[in-house]
């Protein structure tokens, strides 16, 4: 199956939704990201913080966690939507999530000064930790 055309708005849009029902009660910094699928399905979801850091996750990795419970772990784009500038990009746990399920991937990170910032999961992760186990195929990541 080819890879649908991205609409980056509709990813955008999905993200700063996800951003505005973030809980980061001790960071104040939400975050929302969106990736959209093989089928065209979007998940997405805002950054959870918890009185112990170490429980918190990201809003990368829950968007990714959604797909996955849906049972679509063939994932085409990330979208993530920050407030600061320039737009932040996922942290090194998010690229890990991510080269765990797609060999690589277009981001699109913004923030709500209207900077963009396109780049791949490649650029920003060239060397994932990998096993021999080859969970990009298994989901039916590229």
């Amino acid at each position: 199956m080819d890879r649908p055309p991205i609409d980056w708005d509709r990813l955008a849009d999905a993200a700063r939704a996800a951003r505005d029902r973030a809980h980061a009660p001790y960071s104040r910094y939400p975050v929302g990201a969106a990736v959209l699928t093989r089928s065209g399905a979007v998940h997405a979801s805002g950054n959870v913080e918890y009185a112990i850091p170490a429980l918190s996750v990201c809003a990368e990795r829950l968007a990714v966690s959604a797909a996955l419970a849906a049972g679509r772990g063939d994932l085409v784009a990330l979208a993530v939507v920050t407030g600061s500038s320039p737009p932040a990009r996922p942290c090194g746990l998010c690229r890990q999530t991510l080269a765990e399920v797609a060999r690589d991937l277009p981001i699109l990170c913004l923030n709500d000064g209207g900077e963009r910032e396109e780049t791949t999961l490649a650029a920003l992760f060239p060397e994932p930790f990998r096993t021999d186990a080859g969970a990009p195929e298994r989901y039916g990541g590229g």
